[in-house]
């Protein structure tokens, strides 16, 4: 039986736009808003991109989430 569950990166970046988009930021203003070169900020939220962990935190913490939050929710896509 094959699995037809989206990628982590996907999952997880799908949840970040959730979030951003609920705080009400651009991609292009939160990506300078946490010091992230705005394509790479675009990779991550299009799934394109395996974060590391620092990368992660930094998304989180600008978005006023826990990294728990996060990773939960990503899980439960």
């Amino acid at each position: 039986m094959t699995s037809t569950r989206r990628a982590l990166p996907e999952r997880l970046g799908e949840v970040i736009r959730r979030h951003r988009e609920a705080a009400g930021w651009t991609q292009e203003g939160f990506a300078d808003e946490i010091a992230m070169h705005r394509a790479q900020y675009g990779l991550i939220e299009r799934g394109k991109r395996d974060l590391k962990l620092s990368s992660l935190e930094r998304v989180t913490a600008g978005l006023k989430v826990t990294l728990s939050t996060i990773l939960r929710e990503a899980e439960d896509a």
